[in-house]
C-alpha cells in the first residue's frame, strides 16, 4: 500500500461535467505533483466520482505517480472509445480550432432523438461503454482499501430525490455509474432496488462526508460548472445550457450556505470546538476561463481537446497553490460573505 508523504493535509470535492472533467484532471495532476501536499479524502459526483475513482485506485498501487498515470490512461482510454463514435465535430470547427459540437450532424441528432425517446426505448439492454472502461481502468478493491485516500461517490435516488453517498467499502462501479448517469441519454442504474441518477441533482459534489470527517479541516473544491453567466442566454440551447448550470449548481450553493450558517453560529455564540472544529474552504474555480465553451463540448472527447482541458487546469492549481498555499490549514481563502453577494468578485480574487 502506498503511503503519503507528511505534508498539509486536503480533502478534494469534485465536480461532474462531462468530458470538462478532464480539466479536474489537471488540477488532480498538479496537486498530486506536489509533495507538499497529502489528500486524505475525496468527494466525486458523475465526472468527479470517476476522476475519485481512477485517482484512489492508481494510488494504492503506485502512490502520486501511480495515481497521475492511471488518471492519463483512463481519459486516453475515454479519448480512444470516442474515435468510434458518430458524435464528431463539423469539418468547418476542425478548420477553425472550434471544440464546440453545436454543428455536428451526429450531435444534433443525437440530442433530437434524447428528446423524444427516452433510454428505455433506445437501449433496452443498457449497454454502456463508459461502464466497460472503468471497469477494464479502475479496480474497486483498491478504491474501497485504500487507507490514504477515503472516497465518497454521490448518486441521486430517483424514488426520493435525495442524495445516496456511496462510501468506503459501497463504491463500486454501480455507484460511480449511478453518480454519472444523465437520464435523457442513460437508463436509471438500480442499486439494492432502488433505481438511482446523476448525483449532480442532489450534490454536486456533497461537501458534508468532508465537513463531518476529522481527516483534515481543509476541503477544496474544484468547480467546473460555472455559477456567474455574464450574457443572458438567447438561444434555445444557451437557455437550455444555463438551465442545466444553475440545476447542478443549486446542491453545491445550498451546502456552502449550510456551512456559512454553521461558522456564523459559531462565532455569534462563541463556541469553542478546538482545532478539529475548523472548517477551511477553497475554491479552484471555471467561471471567467469557461465562459467561451459550448454545453456540448462536454461530449467532446477527442484527445486534443482534453489535453488542452487538462493544460488549463494544471494552471489553475498552479496559480491557486502559488497564493494560497500557505493559507491551508490556517483560514479559508473563499470568502462566503463575498461570494454569495458577488460570485465573480471570489473568481477574480482568488487567482
Amino acid at each position: 500500500m502506498a503511503q503519503q508523504e507528511a505534508g498539509k493535509s486536503i480533502s478534494l470535492a469534485l465536480q461532474g461535467g462531462g468530458s470538462h472533467g478532464a480539466l479536474t484532471w489537471g488540477v488532480l495532476d498538479r496537486l498530486l505533483e506536489d509533495e507538499r501536499l497529502s489528500i486524505a479524502e475525496i468527494s466525486g459526483t458523475s465526472a468527479g466520482a470517476m476522476n475519485a475513482v481512477v485517482l484512489a485506485d492508481g494510488f494504492e498501487r503506485g502512490g502520486r505517480d501511480g495515481a497521475r498515470a492511471a488518471l492519463h490512461d483512463f481519459w486516453k482510454a475515454v479519448s480512444d472509445a470516442a474515435r468510434f463514435s458518430p458524435i464528431q465535430r463539423s469539418p468547418w470547427d476542425r478548420i477553425t480550432g472550434n471544440y464546440s459540437l453545436d454543428r455536428s450532424p451526429g450531435y444534433l441528432f443525437m440530442d433530437w432523438v434524447s428528446r423524444t425517446f427516452s433510454p428505455y426505448d433506445l437501449n433496452p439492454l443498457g449497454v454502456d461503454p463508459l461502464r466497460v472502461i472503468l471497469e477494464q481502468q479502475v479496480d474497486f478493491c483498491n478504491v474501497n482499501h485504500c487507507r490514504e485516500i477515503s472516497v465518497h461517490v454521490t448518486a441521486t435516488q430517483v424514488r426520493t430525490g435525495r442524495a445516496r453517498i456511496f462510501s468506503r467499502g459501497a463504491v463500486t462501479a454501480d455507484a460511480v455509474m449511478a453518480s454519472a448517469c444523465l437520464p435523457q441519454t442513460s437508463r436509471a442504474v438500480e442499486i439494492e432496488g432502488e433505481a438511482y441518477w446523476d448525483g449532480g441533482f442532489s450534490g454536486n459534489p456533497a461537501l458534508m462526508p468532508l465537513v463531518t470527517s476529522s481527516a483534515s479541516p481543509d476541503i477544496v473544491i474544484i468547480q467546473i460548472n460555472p455559477v456567474v453567466r455574464h450574457d443572458t442566454p438567447r438561444s434555445a440551447r444557451d437557455i437550455i445550457n444555463r438551465v442545466n448550470e444553475i440545476s447542478f449548481n443549486t446542491a453545491l450553493i445550498k451546502e456552502l450556505r449550510a456551512i456559512h450558517l454553521m461558522q456564523q453560529i459559531i462565532d455569534e455564540k462563541g463556541v469553542d470546538l478546538g482545532a478539529a472544529g475548523h472548517t477551511y474552504l477553497h475554491l479552484i474555480h471555471t467561471d471567467a476561463e469557461v465562459q467561451d465553451l459550448s454545453a456540448s463540448s462536454k461530449s467532446n472527447a477527442e484527445w486534443g481537446y482534453l489535453r488542452k482541458l487538462f493544460n488549463l487546469g494544471r494552471g489553475w492549481a498552479d496559480a491557486w497553490l502559488d497564493t494560497n498555499y500557505g493559507a491551508i490549514g490556517n483560514r479559508s481563502t473563499l470568502d462566503l460573505d463575498t461570494w454569495f453577494i458577488d460570485p465573480a468578485k471570489v473568481s477574480r480574487a482568488t487567482r
